[in-house]
């Protein structure tokens, strides 16, 4: 059997091989700006350059590198980001309501291949479709049937394929048939978001990495802002901080819960065993409440395999291990493989399992993509600058929904570990 690692194994992700993280340098913070937007991921820097290119002055910041959180270290798997069905949704907020919120995943996913065409983004943007593995019979039924059932003026296109057709989207006989959904896409996070970085900077936007939010209060019609590197006044703030909410924002701090997803990269496969294991450019996904995804990487040279495997937060050196594991499970004749890659970053949840999207006190916000942000928070965030603007188009249907809490929660997932044993052991009899 091979290493476990090899020889050149880092933690960092895949993505920065192409994208290192940007050397800003320390840009001075200036004592005021129009707009400052706090945490500088896909939501961010889509909010900042929609007021940067309607006049703004604005300002980015960041406690880390640039697009140092899941921007820069999600898998790039791109879907319509809600997960609530339309039934589900209906009950909890009637039928209107719930077609308006699909709708919106709809629009995201339109929307981000749009917007990279437009601005002519190198990320290796696809749409080669998602196939979405069911973990057991009972589960591929219920999917089969759900795209045969799709609500009036929400279908989507897409088709199933039964356990004995499956060899033909992924070489294992550990699922059950699934689902394609056709129009779902995937690029390159990394270069995304070095892309989004470029256009706000030629925008005229200052973007400073290193300076974490200290705390955010009133001042008069704005707010004050203090950072390590002295305070800034802004009058419209938008707060895109995700899975990395704290407290200087506690309101918004007791509505996310910050989630560790893990990943590992493959070493570089031959050509046939990415032929028979992956024939197709799709992303994958399953049907397990503890999901794995994964993809091929954009060259088509390695395996992006991503997953929750702990109860609590871990080493990535740990789930790297557990998460080549359970890769092997899948495709037994990856058991020589080494790994190359491995790292972690937060997502955020929510108690809903909606992303949300709004103004409280005076703070403009977009969070809570629950794993499936790519499209979502860059969508949400064009819409929150476009709010910041007075334009129409800036209101979408999830302004309209409550963001719950819970009680006794103030954003540390105490009752994480419970959360996943119960899903593993629902997920192992087939629910």
């Amino acid at each position: 059997m091979a290493e476990l690692f090899t020889s050149d194994f880092t933690t960092d992700p895949y993505w920065w091989e192409r994208s290192p993280r940007p050397d800003l340098g320390a840009p001075p913070l200036p004592a005021s700006v129009d707009v400052v937007v706090v945490g500088s991921g896909y939501t961010g820097l889509c909010a900042a350059l929609e007021v940067a290119r309607g006049g703004r002055s604005t300002l980015v910041i960041d406690a880390q590198d640039a697009g140092f959180g899941c921007s820069s270290r999600n898998g790039g798997q791109i879907s319509t980001s809600i997960k609530p069905d339309y039934d589900t949704l209906a009950r909890r907020h009637g039928p209107d309501a719930a077609f308006a919120i699909l709708k919106e995943g709809h629009n995201a996913l339109a929307w981000i291949g749009d917007f990279v065409a437009a601005e002519g983004i190198d990320c290796d943007f696809r749409v080669p479709g998602r196939f979405h593995a069911a973990h057991s019979p009972r589960i591929y039924e219920r999917l089969a049937r759900s795209i045969e059932n799709q609500p009036r003026g929400l279908e989507v296109p897409a088709h199933a394929v039964p356990r004995a057709e499956q060899r033909r989207e992924l070489g294992t006989d550990a699922y059950h048939g699934g689902v394609v959904y056709e129009r779902h896409a995937s690029l390159d996070p990394g270069r995304f978001h070095q892309g989004l970085l470029e256009r706000v900077l030629a925008a005229g936007a200052t973007v400073v990495p290193h300076c974490p939010v200290t705390a955010i209060d009133r001042d008069g019609a704005g707010h004050r802002l203090a950072t390590p590197r002295g305070t800034v006044v802004a009058r419209d703030v938008v707060v895109a901080t995700n899975g990395y909410t704290g407290t200087p924002t506690p309101w918004l701090r007791r509505r996310v819960i910050p989630i560790g997803s893990y990943i590992i990269a493959t070493e570089a496969l031959p050509k046939a065993v990415m032929d028979r294991v992956m024939p197709t450019d799709r992303i994958v996904s399953d049907s397990r409440k503890v999901v794995y995804y994964f993809r091929p990487s954009p060259d088509r040279s390695r395996i992006l395999f991503g997953g929750r495997v702990t109860s609590g937060e871990t080493d990535p050196r740990r789930s790297g291990a557990l998460l080549r594991h359970d890769l092997v499970k899948l495709f037994p004749e990856l058991a020589d493989v080494g790994i190359s890659h491995s790292w972690m970053g937060f997502v955020a949840y929510t108690f809903d399992t909606l992303a949300h999207t709004g103004n409280r006190d005076g703070l403009h916000y977009a969070m809570g993509y629950c794993g499936s942000g790519v499209s979502m928070a860059s969508y949400l965030g064009t819409r929150t600058g476009q709010r910041i603007l007075g334009k129409p188009e800036g209101r979408t249907a999830l302004e309209d929904v409550g963001f719950p809490t819970r009680p006794l929660y103030t954003g540390r997932p105490w009752f994480l570990g419970a959360a996943v044993a119960t899903y593993r052991w629902r997920d192992a009899l087939g629910f």
